[in-house]
């Protein structure tokens, strides 16, 4: 198999294992709880983001990665690490500003995430040692996106307080 072809594959089991995962375990403990306690280990995965400033490591990644792809990676992992975080802290806090924040976490995350995935598509960089993020870690993340929207709409709603 081809390099790109086992990475395509390693993607697509990555989604099915975390999709059994999400579908069979996590989905009925979390929907047995309040949202606000429901919504919080999902933002514990994202709040770990920090990890895509990898990107920006050449001895990391084996080679300089072109910044078309590096940089948005990066600092889009880590601006949603921080909105995690400020989430994770309105939502222990009931704030007001806790489903506001969790759409825009969830929001910004999943387009980085995707636009991460087209861009290394696009430009298939030399991840290096970061090759697992793309065939391992990405996949976790987008599903628990899928769940976190659909808790929000289902749950949180635009207007329910935290």
């Amino acid at each position: 198999m081809e390099p790109l072809q086992i990475l395509g594959l390693q993607i697509t089991l990555s989604f099915l294992l975390y999709g059994m995962i999400a579908r069979w375990y996590l989905a009925p403990r979390l929907a047995a709880m309040p949202w606000p306690e429901a919504l919080q280990p999902l933002l514990f995965l994202h709040a770990s983001r920090y990890v895509g400033m990898v990107f920006l490591l050449p001895e990391v990644t084996r080679n300089v990665l072109p910044t078309g792809f590096s940089l948005p990676a990066a600092y889009g992992d880590l601006i949603t690490s921080v909105l995690a975080f400020a989430t994770l802290f309105a939502v222990r806090a009931r704030s007001r500003a806790a489903i506001p924040l969790a759409w825009l976490t969830n929001v910004v995350g999943a387009v980085d995430l995707l636009n991460a995935y087209y861009q290394g598509i696009s430009r298939q960089p030399d991840l290096g040692a970061a090759y697992y993020i793309p065939s391992f870690v990405v996949p976790a993340l987008l599903v628990t996106h899928a769940q976190m929207f659909a808790m929000l709409a289902r749950r949180g709603g635009v207007t329910a307080r935290a």
